[in-house]
């Protein structure tokens, strides 16, 4: 009887120990396969993390140039950006059900060993820092720093997901355009275009970040400001123009034109506002090599260039490229009158780029002495010269330059010698030829500001003459 009872208990023993091993093999085996699960969910999260930041850092042009170029998956990062709300959407779907099925699965696993409160724990905040490091933040900085390679890479599986998470993805995508509506919001991702201000802004931090140099920085300056200046700014203006009357004479034409420096010069008739033409003095030299007499008059050959006209509100980026089309060298700039008020070439739309081109003595527009003192001439844009000095001198419709500044403020001519103070800024007259200003010394600084009431102005140009000098 007692030989009975041990054998039973010795059966009990060794039957509960054999459900036990099986049970620790089962958990053994359920956690192996769970780790595997875990590490591609891990996988799958930083795929999705790291192709939101690809995707949505690559800027539409360089997707154009992936494509012309034929780079492999370039046509399916275009596919997907061409809806960047559903993109955003399959992304974050993915990326949710994975970090979701992290949690569940972890917290499972680790309830084979611990209770189930220390259990919640230690998933929550083990999974939390696997999935910040592993999950986000070394993908996402990949991304960052391997932009278009790895946008090219994972385009191809993104749309795979897109496609296996499809009804997921058309119910959240819903669901959002319908919240953004209700709430008064709106897709703004969908509207990733770079602004003028924007491109601007880049000029100026890649100079900042030494990128670009400052010749550049300006350059690309000018260049956004082309299309909004007008002939009126850039013209030489009609009492600055060299002329030749057509009943002039081949010799004086080629004797006019060598004293003057300028390779062409307008031909008219009695007054400059009856311009019949341009004369090169190329071709005067070369029809007086050909035995030309050099008495015949010039509005006798028939080598004169018809003249152009253009209005003086005519922006320059079009008269440009009427330019470029007619191949002509010159315009005439006239008044809404049709008198002649200055001339445009070639030479003055291009410096309008790319900065003054001096020849000979020609004086620099701007020259600065030091930090606080430059000379500028007469008839420089204000606007240049503030950009260039880092100024804020007032503008207006009625002057455009710094002479016209000056006459406006003063409401008479001005003689050399003459300051006006502006704020900070004192302008002082060089030069004067005749009735023109011709060159100013702009010093900044505080300087004392006296109006000729005894009041002092921040608003208005006050006028001190000068007893030096």
């Amino acid at each position: 009887m007692v030989a009975s009872l041990d054998t039973a208990h010795f059966d009990i023993g060794f039957y509960a120990l054999q459900a036990t091993s099986r049970n620790l093999y089962s958990e053994m085996s359920i956690t192996l396969i769970g780790s595997v699960v875990l590490f591609v969910l891990l996988v799958l999260s930083a795929f999705f993390s790291s192709s939101e930041i690809a995707l949505f850092s690559l800027a539409k042009h360089r997707i154009d140039a992936l494509v012309e170029k034929g780079s492999p998956g370039a046509i399916t990062v275009a596919d997907l950006k061409s809806n960047p709300h559903r993109l955003l959407v399959t992304i974050l779907v993915g990326n949710n059900l994975v970090n979701i099925a992290m949690s569940s699965i972890s917290t499972a696993i680790v309830g084979f060993y611990f209770d189930p409160g220390p259990a919640v724990l230690i998933s929550t905040f083990g999974i939390t820092a696997i999935v910040l490091l592993f999950g986000e933040s070394a993908p996402k900085s990949y991304a960052v720093e391997n932009t278009e390679s790895w946008a090219l890479r994972i385009a191809r599986p993104l749309k795979l997901a897109e496609y296996i998470l499809f009804p997921l993805v058309i119910v959240f995508d819903y669901l959002t355009r319908l919240v953004n509506r209700v709430t008064g919001g709106r897709a703004a991702i969908e509207d990733s275009y770079v602004t003028r201000d924007e491109i601007q802004e880049m000029i100026r931090t890649g100079e900042r970040e030494g990128v670009i140099d400052e010749d550049e920085r300006e350059m690309f300056q000018r260049i956004f400001r082309f299309r909004n200046t007008i002939a009126k700014e850039v013209m030489t203006p009609r009492l600055d123009i060299t002329g030749i009357e057509k009943t002039e004479t081949l010799h004086d034409a080629i004797t006019k034109c060598l004293e003057s420096g300028h390779r062409r010069l307008p031909v008219y008739a009695e007054t400059l506002d009856n311009i019949v033409g341009t004369a090169d003095i190329h071709e005067l030299t070369r029809a007086q090599q050909r035995g030309t007499p050099g008495e015949t008059l010039v509005g006798d050959l028939e080598l004169l260039d018809p003249p152009q006209h253009m209005p003086e509100s005519k922006s320059v980026d079009e008269l440009l490229e009427e330019m470029q089309t007619s191949r002509t060298q010159m315009a005439v700039v006239i008044d809404e009158f049709g008198t002649t008020e200055g001339l445009v070439t070639v030479e003055d739309l291009t410096e309008e780029i790319v900065g003054e081109i001096l020849e000979g003595r020609e004086q620099a527009p701007i020259t600065e002495l030091d930090d606080t003192t430059a000379l500028v001439r007469g008839d420089v844009d204000i606007g240049e010269v503030n950009e260039t000095l880092e100024l804020e001198l007032p503008d207006g419709e009625e002057f455009e330059t710094i002479a016209g500044l000056l006459f406006n403020r003063a409401g008479r001519l001005v003689e050399q010698g003459e300051t006006f103070d502006c704020d900070e800024v004192r302008l002082r007259v060089e030069s004067v030829d005749q009735t023109r200003i011709t060159q100013v010394r702009i010093q900044t600084g505080e300087v004392d500001t006296q109006s000729r009431g005894g009041t002092e102005s921040r608003e208005k140009l006050s006028v001190e003459r000068s007893t030096g000098e």
